[in-house]
């Protein structure tokens, strides 16, 4: 956020893209493609100018399997991105041209759309085209020009096969798919290049970019530091020397001028960044400390002018809130919860999995983890996402009332043993006694009819002693409010993720969620597809289409509206249970500026700046 510069940056505030190194960009009508038109003038620290060409090899490189980097996945909706990425390989006939995907689909889906037609056009740039210009309407108009090309055209052909390149998952494909093992057979294995993946530079400032479906979260997402834009010949000249400060070559507000691992981070100005007469700042020292008790009492004496998020201790809170202007807190894109084997019993009936979520009283949870949260019945964390929370009020409002469902009622799932009970009861569980309070105690004898197996209901959590604590703590709220102890089950951190992954677990299973941009769909995601990351074993074509639709409308709103509708059906269904929403807690002198509490914890520095006068 301090070295690099984007497309776009983020809002201090809202955490909403602005326009940075793009003065203004266009999406195609289906939404599946970006023009960004870069702005002029713009360079690196060591003065070349930051062009196109830069952010098609920034994107490559970013996607290349060599690099392996960790956040590749995000780049994964430009067309061809997981395939160069995962190292597959195209299908090349012996006419030389391709295999593609609906040669072999073996599901029938009707005609695949054509390619997008296209030719020259002429833009204004922030102004929507209405319909493309036909090639004898093209006029050229100095560099707002936007040109056909070869690539445009085989980026916009319909999408080609890719399969694995190691032949172990190619004969588990070719099992699967016997057409795909034809015309592997008969024809020749290409590997993906870089050049492959949908991002182009037309000209020097007009940069391209194609993905795989409507996203119209991308634009927000191209301010992640995996999208900003790095110098090619630093990184080709030093290797993996490049980042030292007396090699790197930066594009954004500041410079590395010194990196003394385990001890301090030193940034000063960068005097050749395009939008450095707003930049206030001339220097900022990052510490690198574990501690939050020591970082307080850098704060305390003055060493320090802000910390970073989840640094005030829990005996620090009562305190540090007094001071208004300098505590920080904000609902963060981060969860808690656990995951469900849906698929498997007891826990394939719903009502009984609402059961065991309304049995946690979140609350105290909360209290007992000494953690700056709050409680959650969604997936998508409350207060992170503002506009949408509006809108899903609204949509939820009508669907609980189509339900019969009481907004009491529902508020009330953040904890509610009296309901709880009654499930079970409902779905046939016997209950051995109920308790005047509503808590109660079912029965768990497998000698009495309606017994509940407790034994296939398990909790998997990954070994470390705050997970087993809270773990306890779940397993305690359930003997207490039902009458049920549940076994515990740890594992090492790789045998976990297998583990639960697969749905190779019985009941329940820990889980969190950082969003990787600010909107709902970084969560939501995770239950899409057939094969999808929830760790749950649940996926209803029907949630996929809400999806689908909501990503290819174009109206915020209305996009919201069907996000929300899809949320609820979700969350309505109960593949998880939501526990809580994780808050920034952090906090900063008085006199300094330009630091919000925003729900990704994240600061472009260069808004930041010191500021003594009270009046100011």
């Amino acid at each position: 956020m301090a070295f690099y510069d984007s497309l776009v940056e983020y809002h201090p505030k809202t955490m909403e893209p602005i326009p940075s190194l793009a003065e203004s960009w266009e999406p195609s009508k289906d939404g599946t493609e970006y023009t960004f038109y870069l702005r002029k003038g713009a360079t690196f620290s060591n003065g070349e100018p930051i062009t196109a060409k830069d952010f098609v090899y920034t994107f490559r490189r970013g996607l290349s399997p060599e690099l392996a980097a960790q956040n590749a996945y995000l780049a994964y909706y430009i067309k061809y991105g997981e395939a160069y990425n995962s190292g597959k390989l195209f299908v090349k006939k012996p006419d030389g041209t391709f295999v593609l995907e609906k040669d072999v689909n073996t599901e029938s889906k009707g005609a695949a759309p054509e390619a997008e037609k296209s030719a020259t056009r002429t833009i204004e740039p922030g102004v929507p085209v209405e319909k493309p210009l036909e090639t004898e309407e093209i006029a050229e108009s100095g560099d707002t020009t936007v040109a056909e090309t070869e690539f445009h055209k085989y980026i916009n052909e319909p999408e080609r096969l890719t399969v694995p390149a190691d032949e172990k998952s190619q004969k588990a494909l070719f099992e699967k798919n016997p057409k795909i093992k034809a015309a592997v057979e008969s024809g020749e294995l290409v590997p993906i290049k870089g050049e492959d993946i949908g991002v182009e530079a037309i000209n020097d400032y007009t940069f391209r970019m194609k993905l795989i479906q409507p996203a119209p979260f991308f634009i927000g997402l191209l301010g992640h530091q995996f999208f900003r834009v790095v110098h090619q010949g630093t990184i080709e000249k030093f290797g993996k020397d490049w980042t030292k400060p007396e090699n790197i070559v930066t594009s954004g507000a500041f410079e590395l001028a010194a990196h003394n691992p385990y001890d301090e981070v030193i940034a000063v100005k960068n005097p050749n960044y395009w939008d450095a007469a707003n930049v206030r700042l001339e220097r900022i020292e990052f510490y690198p400390l574990e501690e939050a008790t020591t970082m307080m009492n850098l704060y305390k004496s003055g060493a320090i002018d802000a910390t970073y998020n989840h640094t005030v201790p829990a005996g620090w809170k009562d305190i540090v809130k007094q001071y208004k202007d300098e505590y920080l807190n904000f609902p963060e894109v981060s969860i808690e919860y656990y995951t469900i084997a849906v698929n498997k019993p007891p826990m394939d009936d719903v009502e009984i999995r609402r059961a065991f979520s309304l049995a946690v009283n979140r609350e105290a949870l909360i209290t007992f983890r000494k953690s700056a949260s709050l409680p959650l019945i969604n997936f998508t964390p409350d207060g992170a996402f503002p506009k949408y929370e509006e809108v899903r009020e609204r949509v939820y409002d009508e669907l609980l009332k189509k339900e019969g469902i009481t907004r009491e009622e529902w508020q009330a799932q953040t904890f509610n043993a009296k309901r709880a009970c009654g499930l079970f009861e409902e779905a046939g569980y016997k209950i051995r006694e109920k308790k005047p309070d509503g808590r109660c105690i079912i029965e768990t004898d497998k000698s009495v009819k309606g017994y509940f197996p407790v034994e296939e209901v398990n909790i998997l959590y990954n070994t470390s002693e705050s997970n087993k604590a809270v773990a306890e703590f779940i397993q305690a709220q359930w003997k207490q409010n039902l009458g049920l102890t549940l076994p515990l089950n740890n594992q090492e951190w790789k045998t976990f993720l297998k583990v639960r992954k697969e749905v190779d677990y019985k009941g329940f299973g820990r889980a969190g969620w950082v969003g990787d941009y600010i909107d709902p769909f970084t969560f939501l995601n995770l239950f899409y597809g057939k094969n999808n990351d929830s760790s749950t074993g649940w996926h209803k074509p029907e949630y996929d289409k809400m999806l689908d639709s909501a990503n290819k409308e174009l109206d915020p709103t209305k996009r919201f509206e069907m996000l929300a509708a899809a949320e609820f059906f979700m969350i309505r269904d109960q593949p998880v249970i939501p526990f809580l929403t994780a808050e920034t807690n952090w906090i900063k002198k008085p006199y300094v500026k330009g630091m919000y509490p925003n729900p990704g914890t994240l600061h472009p520095w260069k808004f930041v700046y010191i500021e003594h006068d009270p009046n100011k």
